[in-house]
Formats: C-alpha cells, sequence, structure tokens
C-alpha cells in the first residue's frame, strides 16, 4: 500500500462501458486516488483524453489500446470493468505488481470451478496483489446486506437475495440478446449455453460466499432456470424481441447443506413480459430476507432521486452508477489488504468517506 505521505493511490481504469465510465468519474472525484492511466478497446477512444470519455474537461491523462502501456504503468490498482474478463490479462496485471478490483467476476475465486483460480492465485503470489470481485448483485445487495443483517440474528435456517428487472428499460442490447440470450429460441437458453454458464457462475460463487461467511456448511449450490416464450413481438430500443422467442428467465441458485436450502439467490427476468402466476413475484429492485430468531427482511432500490424529477435513462443508469462507486470505494481496502483472493466478506465495511455532492 503506498505511504500517505507518498501521495495518492494511483488507477487505472479498464474499460468505459456503462459501468467503467461510472467508475472513471468516481476515480476522477475521489480525493484519494489518482488516475493513472485508462485502457480502452476501441480505436475511436485511443488517443482521447480521460476527462472527455467520462464528460468532463480534460485531466491531461489518454486512454490508450496498448495493453503493454497499461501493464508497464506505474499502478497500485486496476478497477477492471470489462463485460467479458480475460483470465490473461488479470494474471498479467496481477503478476505486475497491481492489484485488481473488478465487476467482471472474481466474488468468491477459492470457489470457482475450473482451472482459472490456481492461476490467478499464483499470480498474486508473484506479484504480491490482491483481486478483489464486487458490484451490486452479485456484491453489496447479494452479500453485504445479508451478512448486515444477520448480526441481528441468534440462529439463520434459511438466506434468500431476490432480483427482480424488466430489462426492456436497458439500452444495452448486446448483453439483454447476446449475452443473456433473450429472443433466442427457447430451446437454446440453458444454463449450459456458454454466455449464461459465465453470468450463473457469477451467482453461484456469491450463494457459496454468503454460507461460508455465515457458518452455513454448504456442502453444494444448484442450479434451475425456466423460461418463458413472449406472448408477442416487443421493440427494445430499436430491436425486435420476436414472439415465441425467450422473454422471461426465472433463475434459482440454491445452496444446500445435507439437503436441506440454506442459501437462495433468486432472479426473475423479463423483457416486456408479464411472468406466468406460479413464478414468484418479488417487488422490482431487490429484496433480502433472512428467516431465522428473529427474521429479518429488507428490500432495495436505487434511483436517480427520490426527490427530483429525472428521466427513466437516469433512473436506470443508477445501477450502474452504484456498481462502479462500491468498486471505486473499495480501492484503498483493496490495496490495503494481504496478498490473495480478497471477498466482500474479508473486507471491512466499504463505505463512502467523501460524501459531499459534486457541484453540476
Amino acid at each position: 500500500m503506498p505511504d500517505a505521505a507518498e501521495g495518492k493511490t494511483r488507477v487505472i481504469q479498464w474499460a468505459t462501458g456503462a459501468v467503467g465510465v461510472e467508475a472513471l468519474r468516481g476515480i476522477l472525484d475521489h480525493p484519494d486516488l489518482e488516475l493513472a492511466g485508462v485502457r480502452v478497446y476501441s480505436s475511436d477512444k485511443h488517443g482521447v483524453d480521460a476527462g472527455v470519455l467520462a464528460g468532463r474537461s480534460t485531466v491531461g491523462v489518454s486512454a490508450t489500446t496498448s495493453f503493454d502501456e497499461v501493464l508497464q504503468s506505474d499502478a497500485d490498482c486496476v478497477l477492471y470493468t470489462p463485460r467479458s474478463p480475460s483470465i490473461d490479462d488479470v494474471c498479467a496485471l496481477l503478476a505486475s505488481g497491481k492489484n485488481v478490483v473488478t465487476t467482471s467476476f472474481g466474488f468468491h475465486t477459492a470457489r470457482a470451478d475450473g482451472p482459472d483460480k490456481d492461476r490467478l492465485r499464483k499470480a498474486c503470489e508473484v506479484g504480491g496483489t490482491s483481486l478483489h470481485g464486487t458490484g451490486l448483485n452479485p456484491g453489496n445487495l447479494g452479500v453485504v446486506l445479508p451478512l448486515a443483517l444477520s448480526g441481528l440474528t441468534r440462529d439463520i435456517t434459511n438466506v434468500k437475495v431476490q432480483e427482480r428487472a424488466d430489462w426492456s428499460v436497458y439500452e444495452s442490447l448486446d448483453i439483454t440478446f447476446d449475452q443473456m440470450k433473450f429472443g433466442s429460441p427457447v430451446g437454446e437458453v440453458t444454463p449450459e449455453c456458454k454466455s449464461l454458464k459465465f453470468t450463473s457462475d457469477l451467482f453461484r460463487e456469491q450463494v457459496w460466499l454468503v454460507g461460508d461467511a455465515l457458518g452455513l456448511d454448504l456442502d453444494e449450490v444448484v442450479t434451475d432456470l425456466q423460461v418463458i416464450p413472449a406472448s408477442v413481438d416487443h421493440e427494445v430500443f430499436g430491436r425486435t424481441l420476436k414472439a415465441g422467442t425467450v422473454a422471461g428467465q426465472w433463475w434459482r441458485w440454491t445452496g444446500r447443506s445435507a439437503g436441506h436450502i440454506r442459501v437462495e439467490v433468486e432472479a426473475v427476468w423479463t423483457v416486456g413480459e408479464r411472468p406466468p402466476s406460479d413464478w414468484p413475484a418479488p417487488q422490482h429492485g431487490w429484496t433480502i430476507t433472512l428467516e431465522g430468531t428473529p427474521s429479518a427482511q429488507a428490500h432495495f432500490v436505487t434511483l436517480a432521486s427520490f426527490v427530483r424529477d429525472v428521466s427513466l435513462a437516469e433512473h436506470v443508469n443508477a445501477a450502474s452508477v452504484a456498481t462502479a462507486s462500491q468498486a471505486v470505494n473499495s480501492v484503498a481496502a483493496v490495496v490495503a489488504a494481504p496478498p490473495g483472493f480478497v471477498t466482500i466478506a474479508d473486507l471491512p465495511l466499504i463505505r463512502n468517506r467523501h460524501a459531499v455532492a459534486r457541484a453540476t
């Protein structure tokens, strides 16, 4: 961790999509962080000042498409927010001595399937660095809130995290149609579909993390998916989701101990379609329920404002701001953490220590 006398923590922002550009703004606004670089994928953004990419005045840091330039730069941490992560790139960053905070994966890497966790662990050892996955859900809502509520209980029987969202209001069509497979034939949308498996694995890690953090002795995490077809064509930001293709997904990830469900993460996602009556009907947003002694429940929504009259687009973007802010505000704690995998449960409570609103 850099000595306070030496100045600010130097951070590279990797990717400037919906979440990445909000993270970039967060770094620029944070009094304890210094922007050390910006990694972009588009040639149109190469050489553009980071302030311009953030919709601000120039700051004297130019974005680059060069991985080698980022790898060789002097930085304490990389805030890594691409939609599809590269394990090779992250391993190289970690081994070069740069901590990585990411919203793309790594929520509980020790419980991840496959060989990647061994490569990432070795990279942390070589670089003396930490890898931390965070965000909204998976992330703060799916882990921090259940853990906070658990402090009110004497015992816990079951933890449930529910998410309800209509994706028709999100303009990220590549995520809606390509990654999440809405608009695809019903028979093609399964938990083993490549892009869906990637997303599913993130939530599986979240279930393991809640179970491990609360000592619930999980011995397996089971994935279930039901889908429904669109009853009519739906127009989504200029793209048509055709009748008969997938317009609704009900996911359940259940962590079980000796056959008993102890942790559940449930998502009801639709695109302009009403869920069937036999599906659960949580409120829009996120609901966290702990069944125990006593039981506790909290419902969470994030909006651009609860008092100002703002556009729907601003309300929708609030989730990206929240996701990015959780990551930005985690940087100092991750840089200070011991090398290795660092989960949300390992860190102290992440909070905004500089919460004065920016003048606009």
